[in-house]
């Protein structure tokens, strides 16, 4: 809205301050101090309603310690996430923008579907809420959507700036793998590729194509190529969104993680959506994809805010409403900024979740197959669970089971195991920055 009305009065006017929302750095700082602001002051009332609306959570004896004090916290405070991320970015961002019009898009999608979740368990009164086979089809949904609309939609594309030597010839400074009908553009300096390409590390050039793995189909390989990348974003929306979702089972972990990956993801975008910045270091210029810095930066305010009442002890939880949208929000703008194959590393507590859920229950039908009784991998998944489980866990005969992982010896407080995850989150993300310049 405030962008439109300033690039109007711009247009008819001469007034000093006008043009301050042609500059991606003022729109993205107004938008973090907006959706801070939105998440704390707003965010405030929301708790209040949720608690007279008498909207808790239900908390299951796992015998952790603290746990059952849980009882009755508000939950779906993940619409104060979703509302202090949406309203800054009406108001400041650009709205004819297809990356910005995705990620919005994206975000009431998996809102929706964990708001449709959460109220299920809560005034319904089932604790298992909607059913997982919904909640995989309508991630795989949105993972549709986006690599069906980066395929089709003619705005994204990744440019590669070409240079005059000094004998006039125009010269590709930057060296992908792209289609062979592609050819440089001499009259505007710069050649537009519509390919399915994306960053990987330890290459020179950082650059890889999905269409050299369907080479064998020949004129189909393109087609062959976009196929392949829509699955690769089916795959990363459903894992990196349940992957959060499991995250989300002590005070701000779930809200901490996601605030240091949106950060690492923000610097990527910009950068990317630079010309100046992306030529110097050699990295993949996106046009248009500078517009998802005002967004990450909404995203960014929302959680800090969410965070002064989401920090242990909690005063609200953001349920499935929060937790599912958030990882969907990382995965999405990881694949709009062609930085998804990145995502094992600076994502990798959310795998972990995911990884320490399946093998658990891998291990213990196995197990119990071979000697009659189930074992464990861990004291309990997922697995920050595990470090909060005090002694062995204890099977339906009532006997304690037997686990691989024993250590710790002793229950790690709640606090600690939260800090300590963002401690690895932070590395991660530093490791991630640290790939691209290994070459």
């Amino acid at each position: 809205m405030f962008y439109y009305l300033f690039q109007c009065l711009s247009d008819k006017t001469d007034l000093p301050g006008l043009r301050l929302m042609d500059y991606i750095t003022f729109r993205s700082g107004i938008a973090l101090v907006l959706s801070l602001f939105i998440a704390i002051v707003i965010g405030r009332r929301i708790i209040d309603r949720l608690q007279l609306m008498q909207v808790g959570e239900i908390v299951r004896d796992l015998g952790l310690e603290g746990q059952m004090k849980k009882s009755g916290t508000p939950t779906m405070g993940g619409i104060i996430i979703i509302l202090s991320i949406l309203i800054p970015c009406l108001l400041f961002g650009n709205l004819s923008n297809v990356y910005m019009v995705l990620m919005v898009v994206s975000t009431l999608w998996l809102g929706s579907l964990g708001f449709l979740d959460d109220y299920i368990k809560v005034h319904r009164h089932d604790k298992d809420g909607l059913k997982g086979k919904f909640k995989i089809v309508g991630q795989v949904g949105l993972g549709l959507i986006v690599g069906l609309t980066m395929m089709m939609s003619p705005d994204i594309v990744s440019r590669h700036i070409a240079e005059t030597t000094d004998t006039g010839s125009a010269a590709i400074t930057q060296t992908v793998t792209v289609d062979e009908t592609a050819e440089p553009v001499a009259a505007s300096g710069h050649v537009d590729i519509k390919a399915p390409i994306t960053t990987i590390p330890f290459v020179k050039s950082h650059n890889f194509n999905y269409t050299s793995l369907t080479r064998a189909l020949g004129p189909a390989a393109a087609l062959g190529g976009w196929i392949l990348f829509i699955i690769v974003v089916i795959f990363l929306v459903t894992a990196t969104s349940n992957g959060a979702n499991l995250t989300d089972g002590l005070d701000g972990l779930a809200t901490g993680t996601s605030a240091i990956i949106g950060t690492a993801l923000a610097i990527m975008a910009y950068l990317g959506g630079n010309v100046i910045y992306s030529t110097y270091l050699n990295i993949m210029y996106l046009p248009g994809s500078e517009e998802l810095v005002v967004y990450m930066a909404a995203f960014i305010g929302a959680l800090i805010g969410f965070l002064w009442y989401n920090a242990y002890p909690a005063q609200v939880f953001m349920g499935d409403t929060g937790s599912l949208t958030l990882g969907g929000i990382i995965a999405v703008f990881a694949v709009l900024i062609r930085k998804e194959l990145l995502l094992p590393v600076l994502c990798a507590i959310f795998y972990f979740e995911d990884l320490s859920v399946v093998l658990q229950v891998a291990y213990f039908k196995l197990t119990k197959r071979r000697y009659g009784k189930g074992r464990r991998i861990f004291k309990m998944t997922p697995l920050h669970h595990h470090f909060q489980k005090e002694g062995n866990p204890v099977g339906a005969d009532g006997q304690p089971c037997e686990v691989l992982l024993k250590r710790p010896a002793h229950a790690i407080p709640e606090s600690k195991i939260v800090l300590r995850f963002w401690i690895i989150c932070i590395i991660l993300a530093v490791i991630t920055f640290v790939t691209l310049k290994i070459r």
